[in-house]
């Protein structure tokens, strides 16, 4: 028996599992300590009325025979799908079928299974810094390359750096890559591509017969009337692009666990479907969402539904506005926070674990660590306002107070 060896590339633990393992050792040593998360992008609202409501309903009908559903489809229900291509792409102008919509249990799980559908030797494309997953699921198949600790990058990986010097924007990589990773707006860095930008994106794969794996999975937040919230608003996107969507972060489902992935049937590569591999892949590794959980994802579209998850997406702005003009107000340099619950600060000549171990020592608050998405998010960190109102305003008092011992000016 052999092992499958990739998995021994892996640097270290997974990031949120290395903060998680340093704020307990905190607390051990200060039990008396107050620690407000800003870190982690879980949210804090209960479930929408009009969502309990319908969850409700659905666990009644699975208690009668004559409403019992046991497996879903595989690919999900009609109803979501057909609500989902209504509401999410034909009013955008999106030309997206219901049978082009695969239900899921995330966008996490679809953004890390769907590098099965390409070749071991495709070359990826990431931003840097960029969400952990895209990276980490490729290392897993075998297909980064070798890691170099010292640079914090793999061989095989085409890096598109997004700092402050270039306002965050990509540029297009000089090097060709088979398949590139754009989440827009970006996580962590909260930043957006406009439709123009995004327009480039989408004219390169084309031209050069690449994928784009889009991950969409804030655009409820988007306010910007520049920014796409779908790539399929952009011409040529069906012929060039999968986009990943999630109930998480726009309905508050991080603990009930629902998402979906579009993949147009015009998706052709080497004379094989894309939309066709996924099917399969999806038909044989996965038994489909629960209908309770599809239920309630459609309760989103409900009329009240879609007002009550737009009061809590307004609420998670409103925090990421006070952390924003806070961290300002406090001499840090500051991105993110307008089309993005993510602000992403400068943390000048601290690394950023040190910034870290600072904030947690002298402010009580856990942030993330730009490092931990890869190596142009070194001297960045991401707050999220995900949190409470009131711990958030905490947070950012808490922040100002210690601004002098972060920043080094004391």
């Amino acid at each position: 028996m052999k092992i499958n060896e990739n998995y021994l590339k892996l640097p270290g633990s997974y990031l949120f599992s290395q903060i998680a393992e340093k704020v307990n050792a905190f607390q051990e040593e200060h039990r008396e300590a107050r620690i407000i998360r800003l870190g982690i992008g879980d949210v804090t609202l209960p479930l929408a009325p009009s969502i309990v409501k319908a969850l409700h309903q659905a666990v009644e009908e699975m208690g009668q025979g004559s409403t019992f559903h046991g497996y879903a489809p595989d690919l999900g229900y009609g109803f979501l799908r057909e609500a989902i291509a209504r509401e999410d792409y034909e009013k955008r102008g999106c030309q997206i079928r219901a049978d082009e919509i695969f239900i899921s249990d995330g966008a996490k799980c679809d953004c890390g299974n769907i590098q099965e559908l390409f070749a071991e030797d495709a070359r990826i494309a990431v931003c840097d810094p960029v969400y952990p997953v895209y990276v980490d699921s490729n290392v897993m198949a075998g297909r980064t390359g070798q890691y170099d600790p010292a640079s914090g990058t793999w061989s095989n990986v085409i890096y598109l750096p997004c700092t402050r010097e270039n306002g965050f924007i990509p540029a297009l990589p000089e090097e060709t890559p088979d398949l590139i990773y754009l989440c827009n707006p970006s996580n962590p860095t909260g930043t957006t591509l406009t439709r123009e930008q995004l327009k480039l994106w989408v004219d390169y794969a084309n031209t050069h017969q690449a994928v784009i794996l889009y991950d969409a999975a804030y655009e409820a937040y988007i306010s910007d009337p520049d920014v796409p919230h779908s790539i399929y608003e952009v011409e040529g996107a069906r012929t060039c692009a999968i986009e990943f969507r999630s109930f998480s972060k726009n309905a508050g489902f991080t603990g009930v666990r629902l998402g979906f992935t579009v993949v147009p049937d015009s998706l052709t590569f080497q004379g094989a479907s894309l939309h066709h591999m996924w099917a399969r892949r999806h038909g044989t590794k996965y038994n489909g969402a629960p209908y309770i959980q599809q239920r309630a994802g459609l309760a989103v579209y409900s009329e009240e539904g879609k007002r009550e998850v737009a009061e809590q997406v307004a609420y998670y702005m409103r925090n990421a506005r006070v952390i924003y003009q806070g961290l300002r107000e406090a001499g840090f340099e500051a991105a993110g926070g307008v089309n993005s619950p993510y602000v992403w600060l400068h943390t000048k000549e601290l690394t950023s674990w040190e910034f870290f171990d600072r904030l947690l020592a002298c402010a009580h608050v856990v942030g993330t660590p730009g490092s931990g998405f890869g190596p142009s998010g070194e001297h960045y960190f991401r707050l999220t306002g995900f949190g409470t109102y009131e711990n958030t305003v905490e947070a950012v008092e808490r922040i100002k107070k210690a601004s002098g011992q972060l920043l080094g000016t004391e």
